[in-house]
């Protein structure tokens, strides 16, 4: 059995269906991109997974066990949210908001033991970040701030983190630097389920591909495989290509602007020649 698998899950926002009917199977150590245009369900989808909205009908389970059936301790070893934005009330140093992952664990105004703060350090220097320890939060960037709250779900102990449009708002840089650390971790066992507008995304780090349109699973598997300029036409409603850069590289471009951009490079020959 997978490590998750998703069995006949659907939802309603009253009467308006927005999940119908999906299946899927994600096995350990696999990061996982959803894509699809707004409003086709990928946040819903993560909300129940992570419990925050009951299934109407069908069955999520984690190793093996259905959702409901487990405790919240039993959820916090297992699965973490990795918000899109935080804004903490206070300035906290990144060193405590990465300590706060520890609290599903901990009973009411109980302090933090020394394992915590040794679990801290850990999943700060493994995000590469331990250098930001002392740092405000508030202070450091979108990128920094996306580590320091991935560093928080790995000190709660999840093996699986869930994460809604996780390079939304940051630069290019930090959106790659994000993308890098997320693959390198899926390498080494965790599992990642992420929603993406970007296709490239996915070709670039996913294991796995899902591929959502009106409430359904329009296709998944390898990004390879699915993310095909005929998917992503009917996804989105425009013209894709695939372009191969070099082996096991994959790019999309979109075909009107590239001929629009052929079309004034022609221009400007023709000036030239003039």
């Amino acid at each position: 059995m997978a490590w998750i698998e998703i069995r006949n899950l659907s939802f309603n926002y009253g009467r308006r269906p927005v999940l119908q009917n999906l299946s899927l199977a994600i096995q350990r150590g696999t990061l996982v991109a959803l894509l699809g245009p707004n409003g086709c369900g990928k946040t819903t989808l993560l909300k129940l997974l992570l419990g925050l909205l009951p299934a109407q009908s069908g069955t999520v389970f984690f190793d093996h066990r259905p959702l409901p059936s487990l405790t919240r301790r039993e959820r916090a070893a297992r699965m973490a949210y990795v918000p899109q934005l935080h804004r903490p009330a206070f300035a906290y140093r990144v060193r405590e908001v990465v300590l706060m992952g520890r609290m599903p664990h901990k009973r009411m105004l109980a302090p933090f033991s020394r394992r915590d703060h040794q679990l801290a350090e850990q999943a700060l220097e493994k995000l590469g970040i331990g250098h930001l320890a002392d740092r405000p939060y508030t202070e450091i960037s979108g990128g920094e701030r996306q580590l320091a709250l991935i560093a928080r779900a790995l000190c709660q102990g999840a093996h699986t983190f869930i994460l809604d449009e996780p390079t939304n708002g940051l630069d290019y840089g930090n959106q790659i630097r994000l993308l890098e650390q997320l693959a390198e971790l899926a390498g080494n066992g965790y599992t990642f389920i992420l929603s993406t507008h970007v296709p490239d995304h996915a070709l670039w780090v996913a294991g796995q591909a899902v591929l959502m349109h009106q409430g359904t699973i329009l296709a998944e598997g390898p990004p390879d495989q699915v993310v095909t300029r005929a998917n992503l036409g009917r996804l989105y409603d425009a013209q894709v290509s695939i372009l191969e850069l070099f082996e096991n590289f994959r790019m999309c471009f979109p075909e009107r602007m590239a001929c629009r951009g052929r079309e004034k490079g022609r221009m400007k020959g023709d000036k030239h020649r003039g």
